[in-house]
């Protein structure tokens, strides 16, 4: 059985806006190292676009993404 992404750290965006969830997942991705994974917990709808279109441009993966009544949930895998 598969075990579940632990991630290493947790990045609490609830409540920020366009483009500060961005900005603070750019930077707790740079202080977590290779194969480690950033949750991020959001509620700004654009969120969703920019974290995914930033971990694909950045090369990192995003290995899971929920959208709860609003409430969005990302884990995204350091890959270099």
């Amino acid at each position: 059985m598969a075990e579940a992404a632990k991630p290493k750290k947790t990045l609490d965006c609830v409540g920020l806006y366009c483009p500060e969830p961005l900005f603070q997942t750019r930077e707790q991705i740079d202080s977590i190292a290779v194969g480690d994974i950033l949750e991020i917990l959001a509620d700004d709808p654009a969120a969703e676009e920019d974290l995914k279109r930033f971990a694909k441009r950045t090369g990192h993966e995003v290995v899971a993404f929920e959208n709860k009544e609003g409430r969005l949930r990302f884990l995204i895998k350091k890959m270099k």
